[in-house]
């Protein structure tokens, strides 16, 4: 009869098995069809690449360096993905208990009555507990024991599920990476734009006090019959309109030097800063190396593999579902109707053990779809993926071509600015020489004044340029 029974077991197991296995839908391999290119545009083909450079020695200025090292300590997106790692180092943990049983404690009392016109009731009234004893009508339930439950993770369904876990983990972590590589560039961008504002504003001042002097020239002259009231009107409109823009100035050092507190994390407040040199001082020269480190390198490649390889995992997972899952449990107590009776052994004992395998036969849509969905989160997280590697690649070949546009673009405008300061001294002489008017004179200096304002705002961006390739080369996180 036991033979039996064994043989019926075997051949429902052989039975779920078998339905389950059937009709299970194949995982298919995506394949990454992005790579980065042989070389950079308009390169030296060179593996020296600046990403590898620490940003302590990137950057030589030591007031950006101060601003950045407060920064890292106190910018509040920063400090928010650090607890997104502690979030994704917690599901690690709940990843590793469900392939560990969980074993339980349990204390229970309570009390029952079953009806005497019921099986069971019958049976206890015809039953003793010890000679000339019987069963009393009202039961206790008393209980103290330990039960235990494992899964046997034959398909690996839990293996997989917690190695996703340590893949967004370490995504998490890569994610934390590049928030600190924008952050840095981010400060370095405002400080480079706030010394050109400095030196823009020392410009306009410069200017205004030419311009008055100016004024006061064409004041003599009106006074002599040699200038009319016009040039004199004209002349205090340009100092009018140079103050104007001062004032315009300083509202933009002030924004510039809220943004660059609020990325470190503090109230307004001066942001020191040397100013001095602006001009004279050169761009760092930056290594591009070759493309294909732009995927070590590059935090947000990086996150983005390991998403995709978390996301595949999350298939396997999915599939595992079509097969059985074999369920252990088992428990280990004392149990009585009175409490007194818990310290009597073997009695009072109890203990079980059993296995269960399940499997889905019938109605498997929703498995199914659960197995789509992370098939289609997989091809997501792929193209994704290709398309950080085509956004790495573009943005270093944007700077590339910017660094060169604006090394040419600061030549032609220096010479301009030379140019424009020597005609102002030509206009002046023409005009007190009666062989120039005043308008001559007021265009020159405002051309001038455009010039040299423009030429510190392309030096400001040749900073940023070095500062942006730096990033898009994936350096600034070590």
């Amino acid at each position: 009869m036991n033979s039996i029974k064994i043989y019926l077991i075997g051949a429902v197991a052989l039975t779920l098995v078998g339905s389950a296995g059937c009709k299970v839908p194949a995982i298919v391999n995506h394949e990454v069809k992005t790579e980065p290119p042989a070389v950079f545009e308009a390169a030296t083909v060179d593996t020296l690449n600046s990403a590898a450079i620490k940003w302590q020695d990137f950057f030589a200025d030591p007031y950006l360096l101060k601003l950045v090292d407060t920064a890292l300590h106190n910018n509040r997106e920063l400090l928010s993905t650090l607890q997104e790692i502690e979030i994704a180092r917690n599901d690690i943990r709940v990843k590793k208990g469900e392939l560990l049983p969980s074993v339980m404690a349990k204390v229970g009392s309570g009390v029952e009555k079953v009806g005497r016109y019921t099986s069971q009731g019958a049976g206890d009234a015809s039953t003793d507990i010890a000679p000339g004893k019987e069963v009393p009508d009202i039961l206790g339930d008393h209980e103290l024991g330990l039960y235990a439950t494992w899964e046997a993770d034959i398909w690996k369904k839990l293996r997989n599920g917690k190695q996703a876990a340590v893949d967004r983990y370490l995504a998490t972590i890569e994610g934390k990476n590049f928030v600190t590589t924008n952050l840095i560039a981010e400060i370095a961008d405002a400080y480079y734009e706030l010394l050109g504002l400095d030196n823009q504003l020392a410009i306009v001042k410069e200017s205004i006090q030419l311009q008055k002097n100016g004024l006061e020239i064409v004041k003599v002259q009106k006074e002599a019959a040699r200038a009319t009231e016009l040039a004199v009107k004209k002349f205090e409109a340009e100092v009018l309109n140079s103050r104007s823009r001062e004032y315009e100035i300083l509202q933009q050092i002030k924004e510039g030097e809220n943004k660059i507190n609020f990325l470190l994390g503090r109230n307004p407040q001066p942001v020191e800063r040397s100013s001095g040199g602006f001009l004279t001082a050169l761009p760092r020269q930056v290594s591009t190396g070759i493309p294909s480190q732009l995927l070590a390198n590059r935090p947000d490649i990086r996150q983005a593999e390991l998403a995709l390889a978390a996301a595949k995992l999350d298939v396997k997972v999915a599939r595992a579902a079509f097969y059985p899952t074999l369920d252990i449990s088992a428990s280990l107590g004392l149990q009585a109707f009175k409490p007194s009776y818990l310290a009597k052994l073997p009695e009072s004992v109890l203990f079980s053990l059993a296995g269960e395998l399940a499997a889905p036969l019938i109605n498997k849509n929703a498995i199914k779809a659960e197995f789509a969905s992370a098939d289609a989160r997989q091809q997501q997280a792929l193209f994704e993926y290709e398309k950080t590697i085509l956004n790495a690649v573009r943005e270093v070949s944007n700077e590339l071509s910017n660094i060169s546009n604006l090394e040419q673009k600061y030549q032609l405008k220096n010479n301009e600015v030379n140019a424009l300061a020597r005609s102002i001294a030509v206009s002046n002489d023409l005009y007190r020489a009666a062989r120039a008017d005043y308008l001559e004179v007021l265009m020159t200096q405002r051309d001038a004044l455009e010039s040299r304002l423009e030429l510190v705002e392309t030096r400001a961006q040749q900073f940023s340029a070095v500062t942006h390739i730096y990033r898009a080369l994936g350096g600034g996180w070590k």
